[in-house]
């Protein structure tokens, strides 16, 4: 067995962070913490995004944050990829931040709801020629039993792509995680990391002070 131990968790400088002087809202103080981030580490906007399937059992993968506002922390995908169908059976989901370059981690977890044709087609055809190409091929997480089939199915939607540059699938959906808490975690070196969660409350948030 490879023990694990002794690898190094973060830089020896880590950026300061007062919950004290926190801003009022979650989404202010994350697009801060994203800012920052973006200048040290690669796509800082790659969040782990956290659904339930039909038995109850946890599932994630890792998604790019499309936007995040007082409406909601939004990301996207087809509707018929397991994650839109665990979405739309249970429109619950958490989202993971962790910027190991900077010891920060942000969670945050809530409802989820699809936003409008309009605005899912508006975000599919913003999306790089590569990534439109993608959604058309479809069959997410199947089992693919020629790869030739892929080949196939990619050369097709290339020529429907091309032909239809601008319409977007259906299926495809923008989706806002409206969060009940977001949480903020800043290591330190001592091991009294900081936490600061914020609560929904009515209109309002609570910032509450965690034990590390």
């Amino acid at each position: 067995m490879v023990s694990l131990r002794g690898w190094p968790s973060f830089p020896e400088q880590l950026p300061d962070f007062d919950p004290g002087a926190a801003p009022e809202r979650p989404d202010d103080l994350f697009l801060a913490w994203l800012t920052e981030a973006g200048e040290h580490v690669l796509a800082p906007h790659a969040v782990t995004l956290s659904t339930v399937d039909d038995d109850g059992a946890p599932d994630a993968r890792v998604v790019i944050l499309k936007d995040v506002g007082p409406d909601g922390w939004a990301v996207a995908t087809s509707s018929e990829s397991p994650k839109g169908r665990q979405l739309g059976a249970n429109p619950r989901a958490a989202l993971t931040f962790f910027w190991p370059g900077r010891g920060r981690q942000v969670r945050a977890r809530g409802v989820v709801m699809p936003a409008s044709a309009e605005v899912s087609a508006d975000d599919f055809l913003a999306r790089p020629p590569a990534s439109k190409v993608e959604a058309y091929v479809g069959h997410q997480s199947q089992v693919l039993p020629d790869p030739g089939q892929l080949t196939d199915a990619a050369a097709e939607a290339e020529r429907w792509v091309a032909q239809h540059p601008d319409t977007a699938p259906e299926t495809w959906t923008r989706y806002l995680i409206q969060p009940s808490t977001v949480e903020f975690w800043q290591a330190a070196h001592d091991r009294r990391h900081l936490r600061l969660r914020y609560r929904r409350d009515g209109s309002s948030w609570v910032r509450e002070r965690l034990w590390p």
